[in-house]
């Protein structure tokens, strides 16, 4: 499932295909009663779920912060 979200980092529109995802999964997911992502959605990567929560690709997040390696 694509999934369009915007950076605040950049403010630039982003789209994720996320295969893992289903509309009632994002539908979860958006309820901001839902608790830890990570306990609704755990087969979603921590990539897709930080993406969905945030809109910041994981390029956008090594650019700012570093690899794991830095």
């Amino acid at each position: 499932m694509n999934v369009t979200r915007r950076s605040p980092f950049s403010g630039k529109l982003h789209t994720m295909d996320i295969p893992n995802l289903t509309p009632e999964l994002l539908k979860k997911i958006e309820d901001p009663n839902r608790g830890l992502i990570q306990n609704v959605a755990p087969n979603l990567t921590p990539d897709e779920r930080e993406f969905l929560m945030t809109g910041i690709t994981p390029q956008e997040w090594e650019d700012t912060f570093g690899g794991k390696d830095e």
